[in-house]
């Protein structure tokens, strides 16, 4: 079964300036779900999205310190479990254990933010929005969602902004 197609309109830039424009005029009218497709980063139309800061870094904290927090537990209780006198150390000694603890940090850290960026990736998904393969070349794609009444300030706004292509998507 297909995804429900979003309506809306889809425009094509060919220069980031422009891009960034249009982003901020339509932010100000209170568009505030726009999709931007880009082959490579850039800050400026970051800003102009204004987006907040993304929850995957929340996993990756959490991750490692679960990741510390177990390699330290494990080899101490493993210690204690098989006690082991070794050139007089004590038995749970944290200089030993320091190692595992770190690679247990990076792994967990690591299969934490793969695990956020595919649970927050299910929960915003983009389906039933339209793309274009040129936007992963030399275009950028702007995709507003809005209604058929909506429709035509939109495109005179892209179109303003200096848009190369505008079509619009769903009904």
């Amino acid at each position: 079964m297909a995804p429900k197609a979003v309506p809306g309109v889809l425009a094509a830039f060919v220069h980031v300036d422009a891009a960034v424009e249009a982003i901020r005029t339509l932010r100000a009218r209170g568009h505030r779900d726009l999709t931007v497709y880009s082959a490579s980063p850039n800050h400026e139309i970051e800003e102009a999205l204004d987006q907040p800061i993304s929850w995957v870094r929340l996993f990756t904290l959490i991750g490692g310190l679960t990741g510390c927090t177990a390699g330290f537990a494990m080899t101490i209780w493993m210690s204690r479990d098989w006690p082991l006198l070794v050139g007089g150390k004590p038995f749970d000694a944290v200089p030993p254990y320091v190692v595992l603890a770190f690679e247990l940090t990076i792994l967990y850290g690591a299969l934490a933010t793969v695990a956020g960026v595919i649970i927050l990736s299910l929960v915003k998904s983009l389906r039933g929005r339209p793309y274009h393969p040129s936007f992963s070349d030399d275009r950028i794609g702007l995709f507003v969602p809005c209604g058929p009444d909506q429709a035509p300030g939109v495109r005179d706004v892209l179109v303003n902004a200096g848009s190369e292509e505008i079509l619009a998507h769903g009904a």
